[in-house]
């Protein structure tokens, strides 16, 4: 089962997460880096995941944020977006969210 997230509460959903991953991908290979995520000016800032993930936001654009639900039960909360590179850190722009829960 998946809900929606509008994407003007998000700021709100993510809020009650905390660490997460950061997954980008490069020739078909994915990278998954534990992230944090802050919101500024309607982007999520994952400030200095790393050179492999700064490269490969560089090279495909296209991420996910994964937050693992708070306590081990309860939601997922998963962000599509587009990435830009900023220095050390990668600036997303949410362009999806769902809360997702594994059916039983």
């Amino acid at each position: 089962m998946s809900v929606i997230v509008d994407l003007a509460d998000l700021s709100k959903t993510l809020a009650e997460f905390d660490r997460g991953y950061l997954l980008t991908s490069k020739d078909g290979l994915v990278k998954a880096v534990s992230a944090r995520a802050v919101v500024a000016g309607g982007q999520l800032v994952v400030a200095c995941p790393g050179r492999g993930s700064v490269a490969n936001a560089g090279a495909n654009p296209s991420v996910t944020l994964l937050f693992p639900p708070p306590g081990g039960t309860g939601m997922t909360l998963l962000v599509d977006g587009t990435a830009e590179v900023a220095g050390e850190d990668v600036r997303i722009t949410p362009t999806g969210a769902v809360l997702h829960n594994p059916v039983a």
